[in-house]
């Protein structure tokens, strides 16, 4: 890793800041890849997670990063040009001085992506790592190896390992490429690794962007259509079995409305996905790990005397099977101490808590670490307004789930435990890109110049006088 890391600085070095056209080639490039390799790329999800529908992945990581990509691509040149800004003392710009800000590759960026969605959050940051002219080390997740694998062949074919190369492995391979001394790091996973992340990276003060997770809420107002809501909330957490960073974890809910949602979130269920045991729809939990941890969290709930309603349209008996399917489950009220209640689920299981005035659902997400979303549902727009600017999340949807995050426009990333820095779209292209100022000063030695200078008399006196004042 070191060598490749090496070349690949060595590169960037050699050719300098490749052109808009070099730019272009590359993400054309990495466009062609997800095209034909879409099918190889759907089997190998299917097989890294026991079942996973080909229809889900062809959206969820071809498509959405060929849109990624086709995005930067068309906007790259404009995103590069120097910005002017105003020259201090603004004297200085009528004479002819020049502030800008010029856009800068950082050089080689590595990128540790995860197993929920390998193949968009590898491609996705890729749109702006390279729309910004630098060269990328990816270290795909070893929890989705055939995919992993895959990216490896796919890259190898189409890139020089100066512009793009892949590293494989376990865990012990993902702590040492952390430690290298990249010109910035994109980790996408959990929290608890983000922390270790960031403390290797500071060894060699590498900036980091860091996209996380956490428990991001769902604000259901009295205002809310259930129906809508439910049918919303309820695909965001069976996309994918809810592994999904951006997830709705849990609900607040009216009290007076909870039956209501509740009867809602079954319906849209039972539409969705008739049956679950064999259906293709329906995807499978990555691990006998993460199956298990999330059985665990469901009989800790059961065993608390909380109100679990597993949504299983067929009645099938899921236990005996050959993957690891979990329907979408309810936990009504569930108390705070549970592991439901603290822990990140990235699965299929939706907690429900009751408030009675929007003041207490307020309240309890504020007491609670800062989530990488949140959504909130309603038509009161004065309730909207108050929700959205007492709370603080990475990002925010309304009246639906997780689609700021498909905003090209808007950048995605978090804040606080949630993570920091954020990509996506020009935001992506800033992220990846050293933001150099540039100062141009008047080629003739004028007068205001030579009054700056010793010895000093009434004219720099004057000018001083005049900036300290209220």
């Amino acid at each position: 890793m070191k060598a490749l890391l090496a070349r690949q600085k060595a590169a960037h070095l050699r050719d300098g800041a490749p052109s808009a056209q070099v730019r272009v080639e590359r993400i054309e490039r990495c466009i062609a890849l997800l095209v034909d390799h879409r099918r190889e790329i759907e089997d190998a999800a299917n097989e890294d997670f026991g079942a996973r529908s080909p229809d889900v992945t062809a959206f969820t990581d071809v498509a959405a990063s060929i849109g990624a990509l086709k995005h930067a691509k068309a906007n790259l040149a404009k995103w590069m040009r120097p910005q002017k800004r105003k020259t201090t003392p603004a004297i200085l710009g009528l004479f002819g001085a020049r502030a800008e800000l010029v856009f800068q590759p950082k050089g080689v960026v590595g990128i540790i992506s995860p197993w929920n969605f390998p193949v968009n959050l590898t491609f996705t940051p890729l749109a702006g790592v390279l729309a910004a002219g630098n060269r990328a080390l990816i270290k795909p997740s070893e929890h989705t190896p055939a995919t992993s694998a895959l990216m490896a062949r796919m890259f190898g074919s189409a890139f020089s390992e100066e512009e793009i190369a892949v590293v494989v492995g376990g865990p012990e391979i993902g702590e040492a490429f952390t430690r290298l001394a990249f010109d910035h790091l994109l980790f996408t996973g959990a929290t608890s690794i983000g922390r270790h992340v960031m403390r290797a990276a500071a060894e060699n003060l590498v900036p980091v962007t860091l996209e996380l997770g956490g428990k991001s809420p769902v604000i259901l107002s009295r205002s809310a259509d259930m129906a809508t809501a439910a049918a919303r909330v309820m695909n965001g957490k069976t996309l994918n079995a809810g592994q999904i960073c951006l997830a709705p974890d849990y609900v607040l809910a009216p009290r007076d409305k909870l039956e209501s949602f509740v009867d809602e979130a079954a319906k849209s269920v039972e539409r969705m996905f008739p049956t679950i045991r064999d259906n293709p729809d329906y995807t499978a939990v990555v691990s006998q790990r993460h199956h298990d941890r999330l059985q665990g969290y469901l009989d800790e709930a059961r065993a608390s005397g909380a109100r679990v309603i597993e949504i299983n349209p067929a009645g099938e008996t899921l236990a005996q099977q050959e993957h690891r399917k979990i329907a979408p489950t309810l936990v009504i009220d569930p108390s705070d101490d549970l592991k439901i209640m603290r822990e990140e689920i990235f699965g299929p299981i939706l907690p429900i808590k009751t408030y009675e005035r929007i003041d207490e659902a307020v309240d309890y997400i504020n007491a609670h670490d800062r989530p990488l979303g949140l959504y909130w549902f309603g038509t009161d727009t004065a309730e909207r307004d108050k929700v959205l600017s007492r709370t603080t999340s990475g990002g925010v949807t309304v009246n639906d789930v997780i689609m700021h995050v498909a905003q090209e426009e808007l950048p995605f990333g978090g804040v606080g435990p949630a993570g920091m820095g954020g990509y996506h779209g020009e935001d992506g292209f800033r992220e990846f890109s050293h933001k150099k100022a540039v100062f141009t000063q008047i080629p003739k030695d004028i007068g205001p110049l030579k009054m700056l200078r010793p010895p000093y008399g009434m004219g720099m006196r004057k000018y001083v006088d005049g900036q300290i004042r209220r």
